[in-house]
């Protein structure tokens, strides 16, 4: 795992334009960055990262069946109980869900450490499947790059291929796709998704979070008042079932994209119960509910909220006392008590690995960047390569 300098490709950020990639600069700041690529080995990624990545996933939805299984576990999920039975089959149904991705610490050597798992609403999948690909074409035709260079990347592909199976699981539907408004970077992410839909032959209809109706006779509705009967959103389900219409949930006969049961894969309380189920696995990090229990066992810890988007509200302690820390509104729910496990560095940037999954397949990486100790929402998105 070595970080090269690179020239940036001229004109990049117009082509960005063109190809519906508006988020490329937010607040002025680079979010794509292709000053630096990183290079990895085929063992590197095979061994260390694909591998690994597939029986996380494995261990995760082991976990799954615990929590849903056990009221206990359930409450400290701090998921309200009117949806308990509802998640539960949910998983039982073993209904289709779509991707996910694992947050991992990786620096080349030794094996990957599970941060959290972005089971629900992972963005940065377009720049991930598609405009990193298409930066890799271009370095390599402009001869920066060796010709024989891969990536870790089918991406669009497995995207593909998983909504044709969807496709066929519910013939003839229309797959609503959602996210909420003013979030450029979530309504690319949509955009993206709804074009490997449509490529799958599934007929896609768009309307924001804030404009779902509730219709006539307990169902969903959109801004034509049809009836919504399967939808894709990119909007967590902890907010979801905090929401006015919530009780609805139950009861409007909707299938959902993720499925209700990704409320436990996605909620970082699963973090101790994988360490409690699986204590000293390679690739896991001890983690528990109780603060005083990670201070029994741990020098340094990382607390975060069991509800919490892009790096907020994270805060990293050594020997008690709080060393760094982010804002953001979470925490009211909980906290869970994490391993500190550091990032390697790059110079000044901490890299962080984010390892897709299509239908339970691991099939392509995203890397941040950030000067910061904390990976957040504007942390740089940095391409990768393999080579042999």
């Amino acid at each position: 795992m070595i970080r090269f300098p690179t020239p940036e490709r001229i004109n990049w950020q117009q082509k960005a334009e063109q190809f519906g990639f508006h988020f490329h600069t937010m607040y002025g700041e680079p979010y794509w960055d292709e000053r630096n690529y990183y290079q990895f080995s085929l063992a590197q990624i095979e061994q260390d990262l694909e591998q690994p990545t597939e029986d996380i996933h494995q261990l995760c939805l082991q976990a799954v069946d615990k929590v849903v299984n056990d009221d206990a576990l359930l409450a400290k999920f701090q998921i309200p109980r009117q949806f308990w039975q509802w998640i539960k089959s949910s998983w039982n149904a073993q209904e289709p869900c779509l991707y996910a991705r694992l947050d991992l610490a990786y620096n080349g050597t030794g094996p990957a450490k599970l941060y959290e798992n972005n089971a629900d609403t992972p963005t940065s999948l377009y720049e991930s499947g598609f405009w990193q690909w298409l930066w890799l074409e271009d370095k390599v035709n402009r001869g920066d790059i060796l010709r024989s260079a891969d990536q870790f990347n089918s991406l669009q592909e497995k995207l593909v291929q998983r909504f044709s199976y969807l496709k066929n699981q519910y013939p003839g539907e229309i797959l609503h796709m959602s996210c909420c408004m003013d979030t450029e970077e979530d309504r690319g992410t949509v955009q993206y998704l709804q074009d490997c839909a449509e490529e799958a032959g599934i007929k896609t209809k768009f309307i924001y979070i804030e404009d779902i109706g509730h219709g006539e006779g307990d169902v969903l509705t959109d801004l034509d008042d049809q009836v919504i009967t399967w939808m894709f959103k990119l909007y967590p389900w902890e907010f979801m079932l905090r929401e006015e219409y919530a009780p609805l949930l139950l009861s409007a006969n909707v299938k959902w994209l993720e499925p209700p049961w990704k409320a436990v894969l996605s909620n970082k309380a699963i973090l101790p119960v994988l360490w409690d189920m699986f204590t000293g696995h390679p690739n896991l990090l001890p983690t528990f509910f109780s603060e005083e229990e990670a201070k029994q066992s741990l020098s340094r810890y990382v607390k975060k909220p069991i509800f919490a988007r892009e790096g907020a509200n994270i805060s990293i302690y050594q020997d008690g006392e709080e060393i760094v820390s982010s804002d953001g509104p979470y925490g009211e729910e909980g906290y869970i008590y994490q391993a500190y496990y550091p990032m390697p560095k790059f110079g000044d940037d901490h890299t962080l690995i984010g390892s897709w999954l299509i239908d339970d397949i691991a099939c392509g990486m995203s890397i941040r960047e950030d000067k910061a100790m904390i990976t957040q929402d504007l942390s740089r998105f940095v391409p990768h390569v393999i080579v042999d």
